[in-house]
C-alpha cells in the first residue's frame, strides 16, 4: 500500500503530497486516514470509493 497521495488540499489551497496516518480493515473495507505536513489537514478514505475531503 502507498505511503504518499498526490491531493488537493483545501487549508493550503494547492495540491500537496499527502501522507498516510493510519489504516485498518473494517466491514465496508480499507480505511485509510491521510494528512498534510503542511497545515495538518487530514481527511479519511475507505475503499478509495469514499472520500471525507468532497464533504
Amino acid at each position: 500500500m502507498a505511503t504518499e497521495l498526490e491531493h488537493t488540499c483545501p487549508e493550503c489551497d494547492e495540491e500537496q503530497t499527502f501522507y498516510r496516518a493510519a489504516a485498518t480493515n473494517l466491514h465496508i473495507g480499507l480505511k485509510t486516514k491521510w494528512y498534510c505536513p503542511e497545515c495538518d489537514y487530514g481527511f479519511v478514505r475507505v475503499n478509495g470509493d469514499i472520500d471525507s475531503s468532497t464533504a
